[in-house]
């Protein structure tokens, strides 16, 4: 169904979906096929999520792009759901048996019902900055679409950027463009919630001694899945530092993960795998490169991911347990990792290479304080009374949580917890009587809803 086209209207909606990622995407899709209307809302200006920027995916290396845009395309088209991007959750209160959501719509500079897609202004915009989306490697104008698979495929404009020229404006064949447009309040009502606001990467910043946004060739993981890409900022894996193809790359595991110091002392779980993966990758794009991974364990423990860990051994990917201790560099830039090797009697070696990917963990994307009552952990997940029962119940009723905003997991886990959390959802909907327009309405006979019961 899209996005409305007056954003000042009152929803009444059966779940409302927080985060449009492919956590949130399927939980939807599954909501809106069982005959319930769904309301999702994205932060960012595209659904999609963290999953439409990577490459592939582990262990199958399945195209990411081709398991996400269909399930955009699901999501977008669906008569049962709505979709407000760039928008941010505000409140969320208990009324009349269901919820009573505040969501902001931030202003996007550009109408969207008028908006074509055509990027003739985007052409025009004679400013030019770090593309965000390609980790800062890639560029685009003040005024932009984010990216080639967006949903939907209407500009925005960030005035940080902006110079004022107007000609975005006189390019505009729809005269879309509107430097008037005003933030707008939407009243959601809804009979459940549910959080999949999905994850960041955990900051580098908090340990220096890796030299990250410090030393030019040291980069994170999401930035090497797009020099990866075939759709990424240059077509081929560059170092930022002098454009020069590498030709040793070294991925040190653990650095953003089980290190109290840095606050994150537990395992993101996905870590190995997706090193793993790139690794794998870097080989068939780069035949002639060197590969080292440097880590503490080898934590492989999903279906198919041992054996892709000893596929990659067999490429002759080099694993050296041990602990990296710092990251430094010499005078062309080349990072030089002074690492502690476990395995050869605790022997201290600097090892050069020409590019260095730091392994981070996941935190929390979305921090719910003041915005939803709902029980957190020492670390800003969404708490699980009992996660062995009931992955998905939060301690709130109508309150239901999957992805990544409970805890890290990988894309199939996530996958899993969306389908999940609907059907629970759906019972809890009929549990309570609920129904779009009506607020809540007679429980079914007999207390508790028969989910997924056959019979008459």
């Amino acid at each position: 169904m899209g996005e409305p086209t007056n954003a000042a209207d009152t929803l009444e909606v059966d779940a409302i979906v927080v985060g449009g990622g492919i956590t949130g995407l399927q939980a939807a899709v599954d909501l809106a096929d069982s005959n319930h209307q769904v309301l999702i809302v994205e932060r960012d200006p595209s659904i999609g999520g963290k999953m439409i920027a990577l490459s592939k995916v582990f262990p199958t290396l399945d195209c990411s792009s081709c398991i996400t845009t269909p399930k955009m395309a699901e999501a977008a088209h669906h008569p049962n759901i709505r979709i407000l991007t760039w928008a941010e959750l505000d409140r969320v209160t208990r009324e009349d048996g269901g919820f009573r959501c505040e969501v902001t719509c931030k202003p996007r500079y550009v109408v969207a019902k008028e908006c074509i897609g055509c990027r003739q202004c985007e052409y025009e915009c004679p400013v030019v900055v770090p593309n965000d989306f390609e980790g800062g490697q890639g560029a685009r104008r003040a005024i932009y679409i984010p990216h080639s698979n967006a949903w939907p495929q209407v500009a925005l404009i960030n005035l940080d950027d902006c110079i004022y020229c107007g000609k975005c404006v006189k390019v505009c064949p729809t005269q879309a463009v509107d430097f008037g447009d005003v933030p707008r309040r939407v009243i959601v009502r809804a009979g459940a919630v549910l959080v999949a606001s999905g994850y960041e990467l955990t900051s580098a910043w908090r340990n220096r001694r890796y030299g990250a946004g410090e030393l030019p060739n040291v980069i994170g993981p999401l930035l090497m899945e797009r020099l990866i890409a075939p759709h990424g900022p240059y077509g081929k894996v560059l170092r930022p530092s002098d454009g020069r193809i590498p030709d040793s790359i070294a991925y040190v595991q653990c650095a953003g993960s089980r290190d109290a110091s840095t606050g994150y002392p537990y395992c993101s779980r996905v870590c190995c795998m997706y090193a793993v993966k790139q690794a794998i990758l870097l080989s068939g794009s780069l035949p002639l490169v060197d590969i080292t991974i440097y880590y503490m364990d080898i934590r492989a423990f999903g279906k198919g991911f041992e054996t892709f860990y000893q596929d990659a051994k067999a490429m002759g990917i080099q694993f050296v347990c041990g602990k990296v201790a710092s990251i430094t560099e010499d005078a062309d830039h080349n990072p030089l990792v002074r690492v502690e090797r476990k395995e050869e009697g605790g022997e201290i070696t600097v090892d050069r290479h020409d590019l260095v990917v730091l392994s981070l963990g996941m935190e929390p994307a979305w921090k719910s304080d003041g915005v939803l009552e709902v029980g957190h952990d020492g670390y800003g997940f969404v708490d699980l009374p009992d996660d062995h029962v009931s992955p998905t119940a939060t301690d709130q009723a109508g309150v239901f949580v999957a992805g990544t905003a409970s805890a890290p997991k990988d894309i199939v886990d996530s996958i899993v917890e969306a389908g999940a959390a609907a059907s629970r959802i759906v019972g809890y909907l009929r549990s309570i009587g609920w129904s779009v327009g009506g607020g809540r309405r007679p429980a079914v006979p007999g207390g508790e809803a028969r989910v997924g019961v056959s019979g008459r």
